[in-house]
């Protein structure tokens, strides 16, 4: 396969099995908080939601497009993700898949719902790290893409606090926009082994659908940069460039390109941003003698790729620099061709074959059907002291469901766990306060999203330089 050594291909095989049970457990750990308020308010038996999550989360990584997962990639050095060194990429893929298994089935074994979108945030900084901790590596922390950490942090960030407070808003709103009769029937405690009403049934359904599908396009897409990135680190010369894309079209956008940054005035930059400015014209140069190219080799492609992200980070800190004396047309311009990822440029490196797509569909499908109880009965039973009701598991997943669709849509990862936890308790806290919440699991909740970060950067940093010495 691919002309590869025996050891190499066995270690490719290795590390694509892995990606499958990383995204497998994402099933199993993350989709039982769309299936918990469905099986809890008896709307579905356990079987007919885990069934059902599975098959909307397939659909969702299926039409979920490559933005988010690839989000995730560019937090690492552009050195690293394009490095022909292929035993330093097999260390990278191994070390960053070990560690956020580990800690993913960890939580899920304890019944914590720890979020998978951390956790493989953190080891891919982990990785990062250890790169930058090598000998020959003369940039630093640096080597991290701190700017990508920021957006990617962000969206992490403010996704509980927007699913608790929207939560807590949409119950007051129900309380007050609804009948009495209404009101009674969506805020009592369902009955055990009693299906609701036909309406609320459905309500249910309906929200516990969107979780699933839009966790699918979120958090699916994860697994889909991971596979991308064993691929491009371990084949570069093979997956470095879409195929599919017809590289005489890049020479137009190295032309506007050049022309916009020529104009830049460098009297008042500092060195490093003149130091970028030469860089983009040089690798601009070289795409416009490389797309007039026929044919491109192994090694040609590899440059594509190169090149295409240098250009890309390159344009997008320039931009951002508000010494840099561009006109605002110039600056959307540039937006739009060389920073946008997926488009632009970058639909030249930014993609996965459908087979990838496939299979990390079946994983997560898959996965959702298994092992589900554990976090169920957190999310249903232990996060607040009541009963969860009607208006609180629909209000939680309308909540999640609008949360994380927005952030799919701009590109931007974040936590389906975090987002609808936070969302059940403010529900519990907006019917009957702070009170209503079980302190126990609210602080081993926030216990592992705190520890989620450091011990994944921690543990694939470690896994990063053990198996570099080992491959060496």
């Amino acid at each position: 396969m691919f002309g590869l050594e025996l050891d190499i291909f066995i270690l490719l095989s290795v590390a694509i099995i892995a990606a499958c049970a990383f995204e497998f457990i994402n099933g199993f750990h993350d989709t039982a908080n769309a299936v918990a308020t469905v099986i809890y308010t008896n709307s579905l038996k356990p079987t007919q939601a885990v069934i059902w999550s599975g098959i909307m989360n397939f659909l969702g990584v299926i039409t979920g497009g490559v933005g988010v997962g690839l989000s995730i990639v560019n937090l690492l050095p552009v050195e690293l993700l394009v490095d022909q060194n292929v035993y330093q990429s097999i260390a990278m893929v191994l070390a960053l898949l070990v560690s956020a298994i580990i800690w993913n089935f960890g939580t899920w074994y304890f019944g914590l719902p720890s979020s998978s979108s951390h956790t493989l945030i953190g080891a891919i900084l982990g990785v990062g790290l250890g790169y930058a901790l090598l000998p020959n590596n003369t940039m630093g922390i640096a080597a991290i893409n701190w700017d990508k950490a920021k957006s990617v942090f962000t969206g992490l960030l403010l996704a509980p606090l927007i699913g608790f407070t929207l939560a807590i808003i949409l119950m007051f709103v129900i309380r007050w926009s609804v009948s009495k009769e209404i009101r009674q029937q969506i805020t009592s405690e369902p009955k055990k082994g009693q299906v609701p009403p036909t309406w609320i049934r459905w309500t249910l359904i309906i929200t516990c659908t969107l979780v699933s599908f839009f966790h699918g396009r979120n958090d699916g897409q994860k697994g889909i940069g991971l596979m991308m990135l064993i691929l491009i680190g371990i084949l570069p010369a093979y997956f470095a460039v879409n195929p599919n894309s017809d590289l005489g079209e890049l020479r137009p956008s190295m032309v506007r390109i050049e022309e916009a940054v020529r104009k830049i005035d460098t009297t008042y930059l500092a060195k490093v941003d003149v130091e970028r400015i030469n860089q983009t014209l040089e690798r601009t140069a070289m795409l416009k003698e490389l797309s007039g190219k026929a044919k491109l080799s192994n090694a040609d492609n590899l440059e594509v790729r190169k090149d295409v992200l240098l250009i890309s980070n390159n344009v997008k800190k320039l931009i951002n620099n508000e010494s840099t004396n561009l006109s605002e047309a110039d600056k959307i311009m540039l937006e739009k061709i060389a920073t946008k990822e997926e488009k632009g440029i970058r639909a030249y490196t930014d993609y996965a074959p459908f087979w990838v797509v496939l299979l990390i569909s079946l994983s997560l499908g898959l996965g959702t059907m298994i092992g589900w109880k554990r976090i169920v009965v957190t999310v249903g039973e232990k996060i607040g002291k009541s009963h969860l009701t009607y208006a609180q598991g629909a209000s939680a997943e309308l909540v999640a469901a609008a949360t994380i669709g927005l952030a799919s849509m701009g590109g931007l990862p974040v936590s389906t766990t975090h987002t609808l936890s936070s969302g059940i308790a403010g529900t519990m806290v907006a019917s009957k306060g702070v009170k209503n919440l079980q302190a126990g699991t609210i602080r081993n909740i926030a216990i592992a999203w705190v520890l989620t970060l450091p011990v994944s950067i921690l543990l694939s940093a470690i896994f990063f330089l053990l198996f570099r010495w080992m491959l060496a």
